[in-house]
This record gives C-alpha cells, structure tokens and sequence, in this order.
C-alpha cells in the first residue's frame, strides 16, 4: 500500500543540511527518502522534473527567457540541453527556501551536470557543497519491486504482486477496482532504464567518491531504516560526530 510520508521522521538534526543528492537506479526508493528528509529537515526538494513541469504549464510571456526557451524546446517533444537546464537550476537555487540546503532530485544526472554545479556553488564562499549518497539494492530485488508493481486507477493505491500483495489477486482492497500495471513496468523497460542509469550515473558516483564527498547505504530495509542510514550518511559527511 502507499507509504505515508507526511510525518517528519526521528533523525538526526542538522541546522544546515546544505545541498544534498541522492542517487540511486530506478526503484530504489529515491522519491520516497527525498520527501522524508524534506519533511524531518524542512528543507525543499529541488527536482527539475517539476520545474519543467511548471513550465511547460506556464503562458509563455510568463516563463522568462530561459523558461520560453524550455517551453518551446518541450512543446516541440525535443530534450531540454543541459545549459537551459543548469540555467533554470540556478534560478531555483535563488530562492529563500534553499538558504539552509536542499536535496537535489534527477540533477546532476550526468558528470557535466555535477561539474556545472559544483562550479556554481563555488562562486558563493558561504555556500556548502554537495553531499552525495546512493541508495544500493540489488538487481534481482529491485527487478521484483518494479515488475512486481501494481496500481488502483480509481485511488492510486500500490500495490506489488512479490512483497505486498492485495487480499484478492489483481483486485484493490479498497474499492474492489481491477488493478493495473503501467507500461514502464515491464522488465525490458526497466532493464533499459539501468543501462542508462549506470552509463549516465556511474561517473557521477565516482566524481564525489573522489572529492571524498560521497557515502552508499543499503536500500533493502525498512523505509525509515533506510531514512536513518542515510541521514546518518548526510550528518558524516557534514562532519558531524554521530
């Protein structure tokens, strides 16, 4: 069923997270972490799904120069170039609410991206760099998490067919309603979304390995052990002692 990430989770406090990314392939539960720390930390989730999304919503005298640029490069179905996108990231980061830090969702996704943004933070001397950590499950548990993956189309309740099954095979608890399963679900997509995740994220990992700025937890526990490891990863990072 859907796990409720409202509540705040009892974690280690830090005053100025500062920004951090979570990396992780598909499934792992990035989103679910993301929304946890945002709440414990009262911290933004800076993603820029959501920023083209909120674009491409936009009248275009509203979207600004580099926003119409966006708007225009989506309408037309073609990919929105890292430079736009850095751009609109720096934009984001002006904003008030990401004074004490921030966690980074699909940005930096690629080894440019990471080189960009470390560059623009430099220019700020008061600014903290980015801390990353990876959340790490297995291809078998992750291929049975995403494979296994089925949705209510009338309440939006998830289940999966492995590890959380409803009472009746292929039918919602709540309202009875056949469940479904998205398109995207299916092994051969997910076996083409690792390929491109550990070809776009593999360099990534090993930039801030190399800055000594970069921590992996295990992914296959519970959800708040998981927001616990990686809190725990985040406050080590930060030079806190634990």
């Amino acid at each position: 069923m859907i796990e409720s990430v409202r509540e705040p989770v009892e974690i280690l406090r830090l005053e100025t997270p500062g920004p951090i990314l979570l990396l992780g392939a598909p499934g792992v539960g990035k989103g679910t972490q993301a929304q946890r720390l945002r709440a414990a930390w009262e911290i933004p989730q800076v993603s820029t799904g959501d920023i083209l999304r909120a674009i491409r919503k936009l009248p275009e005298a509203e979207a600004g120069e580099v926003g119409s640029l966006a708007k225009r490069l989506m309408d037309a179905g073609k990919l929105v170039p890292d430079d736009v996108v850095n751009e609109l990231v720096a934009q984001r980061l002006l904003a008030d609410d990401t004074r004490r830090g921030y966690v980074l969702d699909g940005f930096p996704r690629t080894l440019g991206q990471a080189n960009w943004l470390d560059r623009h933070l430099g220019m700020d001397e008061t600014a903290l760099p980015v801390v990353a950590v990876s959340i790490e499950v297995s291809y078998h548990v992750l291929l049975r998490r995403i494979t296994g993956r089925r949705t209510c189309p009338t309440c939006s309740r998830i289940y999966n067919v492995y590890s959380q099954p409803p009472m009746q095979a292929g039918v919602c608890d709540v309202d009875g309603t056949p469940l479904v399963q998205r398109p995207d679900d299916t092994e051969p997509v997910f076996e083409e979304r690792m390929r491109t995740y550990e070809v776009e994220t593999a360099p990534v990992v090993e930039h801030y390995r190399a800055l000594g700025r970069f921590r992996a937890v295990d992914g296959d526990k519970a959800v708040e052990n998981v927001t616990v490891a990686v809190a725990t990863a985040i406050a080590q990072l930060r030079g806190q002692k634990i």
